[in-house]
């Protein structure tokens, strides 16, 4: 730390302890941020505040040419960046406290920090963490897709890479460490990758049109989606027996899903088979997951020609379902007339 920089955190620390000693927690600094000897974060990056009054202690100011921004990061923003909801971790995960007003406050925001490591070191939650932000790069490039004006898709493409960077990082049990020293040298570091990840990063800075910001965010994707696949935990069902009784109640009254769809795959009515097929493969792709019943695909067999397959695909599929219940022990609850349901229902 510089003799400036040493005196500009003494600056701040006086300026906590005889104005703000009760409205102030913590006085942090975040190691590594300077670039080119600018002392950015070594004097302070942000403070803790423990009261509405301590946000007064906010403020910027520009010192020769370096910007300083002495600004508050409250309890509930350190427990979103543990949790990665918060794409500062390095704010984090980097932290120095140059002061702290109690030892609690000090032992609460370490434990706010381990947070942080054991979650990234956790598979399930770094898996959930990478899909929550392949789902933003995915918005992104749809976006792309729409924008003509070359500044617009270059920065939606560099957006779409840094949000998959935040997956692999994720992954990797590991966050941006160095983000302004460029993403080139954390890829170089890590074991897990996208395939050809670095060499489309590349390709995003190296492009001059819009058609290939798109083409290469898209293979960006892909490459991330395959992937991201490969660390889905065994099961994502949460612990304990799923409720069989909940997909017999489901599939009774999906059944009628499956009689029109049967009906309008034997009339060749393409329209209406169509619009019911996709509510029930929407349907089909929920309870896939939650009973672990395998890839439940039935628009794979659509052909607006002949339904013929698809009414047979969805016979499958139906039989799928009725026999994972079945197994379980669950009575479907059947009745052969109407008569026969009052009778059992009076």
């Amino acid at each position: 730390m510089t003799a400036q920089s040493k005196k500009l955190m003494q600056w701040a620390i006086n300026k906590i302890k005889t104005e703000y000693p009760d409205d102030v927690a913590l006085l942090v600094a975040v190691e590594g941020a300077s670039v080119n000897g600018d002392g950015h974060g070594e004097p302070f990056d942000y403070f803790v505040p423990a009261t509405d009054r301590g946000n007064q202690l906010s403020q910027t100011f520009i010192i020769g040419d370096v910007g300083n921004d002495l600004y508050p990061r409250s309890w509930e923003r350190c427990e979103r960046t543990a949790n990665l909801d918060d794409p500062a971790a390095i704010c984090l995960g980097k932290a120095k406290i140059l002061y702290a007003r109690s030892k609690e406050d000090e032992e609460r925001f370490e434990a706010i920090r381990q947070k942080l490591f054991d979650n990234l070191a956790d598979p399930v939650f770094v898996y959930k963490k990478a899909l929550e932000n392949l789902d933003v790069a995915m918005d992104m490039y749809r976006t792309m897709m729409f924008e003509e004006r070359l500044w617009k898709v270059r920065c939606l493409a560099g957006f779409v890479h840094h949000f998959l960077f935040t997956s692999v990082a994720c992954l990797n049990g590991d966050y941006w460490k160095d983000w302004h020293f460029g993403a080139l040298a954390a890829i170089a570091q890590w074991e897990g990758l996208p395939e050809r990840f670095g060499e489309y990063y590349c390709a995003v800075m190296e492009a001059s049109t819009v058609s290939e910001l798109r083409n290469i965010a898209h293979l960006l994707i892909a490459s991330a989606r395959q992937f991201i696949a490969r660390y889905k935990p065994e099961s994502t069902v949460p612990a304990g027996e799923p409720d069989y009784r909940w997909l017999a109640a489901w599939y009774q009254e999906l059944r009628t899903t499956w009689n029109r769809l049967y009906y309008f795959c034997e009339q060749q009515n393409s329209d209406a088979a169509f619009i019911d097929a996709c509510n029930l493969q929407n349907e089909l792709s929920i309870i896939a997951d939650e009973f672990a019943l395998g890839e439940l695909d039935l628009l794979g067999a659509f052909d607006v020609h002949g339904l013929r397959l698809l009414s047979a695909r969805a016979c499958e599929l139906e039989k799928t379902v009725v026999r994972a219940i079945e197994e379980k022990g669950v009575k479907i609850k059947r009745y052969a007339t109407t008569e026969e349901f009052l009778a059992a229902n009076l």
